[in-house]
């Protein structure tokens, strides 16, 4: 049976991406899910990768790979997009490509897969990395750009046809988009769109503005 590497985060758009590549492709996917310091529920992934029939799910801890041959690299290199926009997401995604080609490689399947959506950079991130690691004989299949799912509302009704559960924040149009490692948290779209307004403070996920932050010294050693 062909063989699909596919990068899963275990959430509802990658679950609805594993169930569409079995029933599109008739492959085996491999739930492939790399640990780079966000935040990740290794369980909640093996569950529902188990719910949709897969055999094979890794889970990899490459944080210190990340921070010693990607992040550090980035930094003596002063590399700051237009000076203020730390590269996170984008250093985060070859080293991620690399390992899903060496998996395909090591399990001899004929493609990879991501779940980029076909408007953004990540798509070309990812894509990147799958040629030059992978060269042309793995082939790169990007669901986006391929099925016929155009909206959430689209989403939702494919997931409760093939039982994939919803999340009670997922029924209605996300706020905006995160995306988190160990280096950073990069937050994209809707309400943040427009550029005259200020982000809302319930965006900000790692640090609290000088308003609401205490008057007082943390006595504790735990800062992290």
């Amino acid at each position: 049976m062909k063989k699909i590497v596919l990068a899963y985060s275990g959430g509802l758009d990658t679950s609805i991406i594993l169930r569409w590549l079995q029933e599109n492709y008739k492959a085996e996917v491999i739930a492939y899910t790399s640990d780079i310091g966000q935040e990740i529920d290794r369980k909640k992934i093996i569950r529902n990768a188990k719910r949709l029939g897969v055999k094979k799910i890794i889970i990899e801890d490459l944080k210190n790979i990340f921070v010693k041959d990607y992040v550090f690299p980035m930094i003596r290199a002063h590399a700051v997009y237009e000076g203020v926009y730390l590269l996170g997401t984008s250093i985060a995604r070859p080293l991620i490509a690399k390992r899903q080609i060496e998996i395909a490689k090591k399990f001899k399947a004929y493609a990879v897969s991501h779940g980029a959506t076909g408007k953004g950079n990540d798509q070309v991130r990812f894509e990147l990395g799958y040629a030059f690691f992978g060269g042309k004989k793995i082939k790169t299949i990007a669901p986006w750009r391929e099925w016929k799912l155009q909206s959430r509302a689209d989403l939702i009704k494919y997931a409760k046809k093939n039982n994939i559960p919803i999340p009670k924040d997922k029924k209605g149009a996300p706020p905006f988009s995160v995306d988190d490692n160990i280096f950073h948290t990069s937050t994209e779209g809707k309400v943040l769109e427009n550029p005259k307004n200020s982000a809302p403070e319930f965006i900000f996920q790692r640090t609290i503005s000088p308003e609401k932050a205490p008057n007082k010294k943390n006595k504790s050693k735990n800062y992290f």
